[in-house]
């Protein structure tokens, strides 16, 4: 059982877009120089997101990318759904067949646990890391402003400088 870079990447890549998309669409560029994630297998993977109508593209100068629903309906789950990405503890694939024809003594621990691991990243939100995210900006002294205009081609989220701490 392993989440591949395909599903870190694109979790990570969408938490990003997140943060940064009040101020309008999202090159992938930037994101793949604040991410160190290569440019081609963003586009890869944007490409898979928004086939999925996770993420909508803007075309031209100024273009990018902004996520096209509300943060809070938006799943991990989804996302690592969406780029294909398979979180199977089972040594089978699932097709309990483990042992041969039989599935192995195992097989339903694993299977329970491929069931929970989806359960819990089936509840955890975009809007839920970014909370986390608020938090931990917050204990650095920085803020991160939330935009609470609707989703879709607008922008969503930017991070501000470190805020001046009160002498």
């Amino acid at each position: 059982m392993r989440l591949t870079t395909k599903g870190r990447f694109a979790v990570t890549a969408m938490m990003d877009l997140a943060l940064r998309g009040e101020d309008g669409p999202v090159a992938l560029a930037s994101i793949a120089d604040r991410q160190n994630i290569s440019l081609s297998y963003l586009e890869q993977l944007f490409g898979k997101l928004r086939r999925y109508k996770l993420v909508d593209s803007v075309r031209g100068p100024g273009g990018g990318y902004c996520i096209s629903r509300p943060l809070d309906k938006v799943s991990v789950a989804e996302i690592i759904r969406a780029v294909d990405e398979q979180l199977d503890a089972t040594q089978c694939g699932g097709n309990e067949n483990c042992h041969g024809v039989e599935p192995c003594m195992t097989h339903e621990l694993w299977s329970t646990l491929n069931a929970k691991m989806f359960e819990y990243l089936a509840s955890v939100s975009l809007s839920d890391l970014i909370e986390r995210e608020q938090q931990k900006a917050a204990a650095r002294g920085e803020s991160i402003i939330v935009d609470q205009r609707p989703a879709g081609p607008s922008p969503r989220r930017v991070i501000r400088d470190k805020v001046a701490a009160v002498a």
